[in-house]
């Protein structure tokens, strides 16, 4: 078996401060994993919007406000697949499972507490932590993806199929698990109505196809020629809100009553305003996009009693609901647009994403992949 030499230095897209630039870093130190870590040789990562706000210092936190306890530098990208390269002192002996050469996905959530209520429910996402364990994410409080080589938790690994398509997985791990999870959040049956706003998006592909792999006729709404043939293709109907007079009423002449439900995926506050009217009494509106500032739903409360609408908010998913995401696009099922470009096309990836330009999800290439027979 090769072995693999590690390098002591690599190179990273470094932010100094929010609202600053990316700045290409090519000798920035390789951590060395700890007792309880593995090191792992990124190969792809996608690109979320979440990225670009953090960058920025336009993501919101609960109460509205900027999320401003951030990392600094800061090293963003949490939807990465990487290939083990080393493994903490140790490890090899307390954890057989975790075996060099293996793939693992880097994602939003890095560390948990493994201990709390929901940690413990199996909505880890939500950790809050005990005692003087915190949990942690690789976007606001560890260095993610965009660099060469990461440290991830051995606890907490995502552990992806040796056979996953690296390219197809990566955005998967963010973009596709937020999407999956509010599929399950609209509680759809075969036959049922799923609209989803913003359908030509990183966020909004998904749901699309997870729609229609759980049975639902999906109607995806956005704008563009570009958008309408991606949604098209994966036998969806489309509605260009820009060249229709009324968008809501043309969902409501699609599906007779209204959606069973919305899936909102765009990062725009516009966005949710007409959601509500499209959906049917009893309908579920769930929200995953979140627009910069944290954005309000403009919906009367007359509106949601008297049609008695139920309202699903989603942060990713579990370490279970990741690999069945996975799982459905490793299968065929789901089939995501991607682009493959440079790790040096970050920042102009960042412009055409605040531009609205970019049809599916763009994947960079960060490193070569030196195979699972590693020793």
């Amino acid at each position: 078996m090769p072995s693999l030499t590690l390098p002591t230095h690599q190179t990273v897209a470094l932010v100094r401060s929010l609202g600053g630039p990316v700045e290409f870093v090519d000798d920035y130190p390789v951590k060395s994993p700890g007792q309880d870590e593995v090191l792992a040789k990124v190969l792809y990562t996608g690109v979320c919007q979440s990225d670009l706000h953090t960058r920025a210092g336009t993501a919101a936190g609960p109460d509205g406000k900027p999320i401003t306890a951030i990392k600094l530098p800061h090293i963003g990208g949490h939807e990465g697949v990487g290939r083990i390269v080393a493994l903490g002192p140790g490890l090899a002996q307390r954890d057989p499972s975790i075996k060099l050469g293996g793939l693992v996905g880097i994602r939003f959530s890095s560390r948990i507490c493994r201990r709390c209520s929901y940690c413990l429910a199996g909505t880890e996402q939500y950790c809050q932590g005990v005692e003087d364990m915190k949990p942690t994410n690789h976007l606001h409080h560890e260095d993610g993806s965009f660099q060469e080589y990461i440290c991830l938790d051995a606890g907490y690994l995502t552990l992806l199929p040796p056979d996953a398509d690296p390219v197809l997985t990566a955005p998967t791990l963010c973009a596709g698990l937020t999407a999956y999870k509010a599929t399950l959040n609209a509680e759809l049956k075969p036959g049922d109505s799923l609209v989803v706003v913003g359908a030509g998006g990183g966020l909004g592909q998904y749901a699309v196809q997870y729609g229609l792999a759980r049975g639902a006729r999906v109607i995806g709404v956005d704008t563009g020629e570009k958008k309408r043939q991606l949604i098209s293709s994966f036998g969806a109907q489309f509605i260009d809100f820009k060249q229709v007079p009324d968008a809501v009423a043309s969902v409501r002449d699609l599906t007779h009553d209204g959606a069973d439900a919305v899936i909102v995926a765009a990062g725009s506050s516009g966005a949710f305003a007409q959601a509500a009217s499209m959906l049917r009494i009893g309908g579920t509106m769930c929200l995953i996009g979140i627009p910069p500032g944290g954005g309000q739903i403009l919906t009367s409360v007359a509106e949601i009693v008297i049609k008695g609408l139920k309202i699903k908010g989603n942060l990713v998913g579990s370490l279970k609901e990741c690999l069945e995401a996975v799982e459905q696009v490793n299968s065929g099922i789901v089939k995501p647009k991607v682009f493959v470009r440079p790790f040096r096309d970050l920042p102009a990836v960042y412009e055409e994403l605040e531009k609205g330009d970019i049809a599916g999800r763009v994947v960079l290439k960060v490193g070569d992949d030196p195979g699972p027979n590693l020793e």
